[in-house]
């Protein structure tokens, strides 16, 4: 009668030994070897008139091999099943039988697994402080924002010549050598840049050309800060990388216009807030900072949310069982790696696997969980998302058409899933954590958003 044994064999480690005997697959065999006699299509012999002995001969080995390994794998699932061990992954082969299977002479043969089991993370939220900063709106940025829209909902008109710090200009740039010659291999980019965007020592070269006009420039000398750090982003290079602010650029421009600012009116409110009731000036820019505040709030929840993370993986101690990990990580994947490769990726890996079950063992013990029209509704969320402030009409079931299928789909639905109920596991841990709040100037809570992603 086939049995299992478990030994440990290291920490949070432990070994399954699956011994079978004779009587456990030897019946299932010689099934086999009569059912494939009926269909095997042997050249000199007609379709189920092969004799028995002949499929043995040619057959018999790999066709006992595999009802012995089928008969430890059920063997061993019944183990799993039955004993339910908190495992990572699935139990890795170790030493075996396996090359000394005879099927003319059946007996006992010894199968051995390795499995990793899971820690059980010890959390407690009453040992955390952590801070909610409170970002106040001020005036200056609605009427900042006022004027961002005022901008992206004006007119431009054609111009020949860049005459005014205001002008756009439409550009192409290229990596290119002093004299404005491309580099090899560099792709030319479109772009769009005001005329105010150049340091000031720069503009006066650029003021007076035409289009179809070029400029060889050094990104390090020819903007202000503020505007070199978007375009060094757009163009791929690396901010803190001084040879990047160092390197030339040939800018073609093709296109001058100047931007014709949206009146301040019914248009504007309309073109913001399509289907919505502002009644005036002072309606429309209540909006506005009712907007940039939920605007803050949201970065500040999100930068509490990264906070807990960092401190709930700090604060819970626990092991992991690193040996049979790694040699999971080796083996036992969709794509085997390299000693030297899991060695590289393994404290990545290992902190992702704290985390599933720092966060999993709270979710699990505080019955956190997802309803189904929770699901459907943060995926209408998904779909409105798409297409942003436009008027969608009074007619929207076609959403709930794609909704439907969204919810066919098992990936979208576990991904769905997975950020709902985290969200869900950091706002219960909100209420669980010392958390004190604290009024922050929007720059210097910039500052430590930025801070924060360096950090991490």
């Amino acid at each position: 009668m086939a049995t299992v044994t478990r030994e440990q064999i290291g920490l949070l480690n432990d070994k399954l030994t699956v011994k079978v005997e004779k009587e456990d697959y030897f019946s299932s065999f010689e099934k086999s070897l009569k059912q494939y006699s009926k269909n095997a299509n042997i050249p000199g012999f007609r379709k189920g008139m092969v004799p028995a002995g002949v499929v043995k001969k040619m057959h018999g080995p790999a066709i006992f091999t595999d009802e012995v390994v089928k008969t430890v794998e059920k063997e061993l699932g019944r183990y799993l099943g039955e004993e339910k061990p908190e495992i990572f992954a699935q139990p890795l082969p170790l030493d075996s039988d396996l090359r000394n299977l005879d099927m003319n002479q059946p007996g006992e043969y010894s199968f051995q697994f390795e499995i990793g089991l899971k820690p059980d993370p010890s959390v407690n939220l009453g040992n955390i402080n952590a801070t909610l900063y409170q970002i106040e709106v001020t005036d200056d940025m609605v009427a900042e924002e006022v004027e961002r829209l005022r901008n992206r909902h004006g007119k431009v008109a054609d111009k020949e010549t860049a005459d005014t710090e205001e002008d756009i200009l439409t550009v192409i740039i290229q990596e290119s050598d002093a004299a404005g010659h491309p580099i090899e291999g560099s792709k030319p980019k479109e772009n769009s840049l005001l005329v105010k965007y150049f340091s000031e020592a720069y503009r006066t070269q650029v003021l007076g050309k035409k289009t179809g006009d070029t400029l060889v420039l050094q990104l390090g000398t020819a903007f202000e800060d503020k505007e070199r750090e978007w375009l060094i982003k757009d163009l791929g290079l690396n901010a803190d990388d001084a040879a990047d602010l160092q390197k030339y650029f040939l800018v073609t421009i093709n296109k001058i216009g100047l931007l014709h600012k949206a009146d301040i009116g019914e248009d504007l409110y309309k073109a913001v807030y399509p289907g919505q009731e502002v009644a005036d000036e002072a309606a429309f820019k209540a909006k506005i900072k009712g907007d940039i505040q939920t605007y803050w709030e949201r970065q500040a929840k999100d930068f509490l949310h990264h906070e807990l993370y960092h401190q709930l993986l700090d604060d819970a101690k626990f092991e992991l069982p690193e040996a049979f990990l790694k040699r999971w990580m080796q083996v036992g994947g969709e794509n085997p790696k390299s000693a030297d490769e899991v060695e590289a990726a393994f404290p990545t890996f290992a902190g992702q696997l704290r985390w599933t079950l720092i966060s999993d063992k709270l979710i699990q013990d505080n019955q956190l969980d997802v309803t189904p029209e929770e699901l459907r509704e943060y995926m209408r969320g998904q779909v409105m998302g798409y297409f942003g402030q436009m008027n969608l009409g009074d007619n929207t079931e076609w959403i709930d058409s794609y909704v439907d299928r969204m919810t066919k789909d098992q990936q979208q639905v576990e991904t769905a899933y997975r950020r709902i109920v985290t969200e869900k596991m950091f706002n219960w841990a909100e209420g669980q954590v010392k958390l004190h709040p604290k009024s922050i100037g929007v720059e210097a809570f910039a500052e430590l958003q930025h801070a924060h992603s360096h950090e991490h």
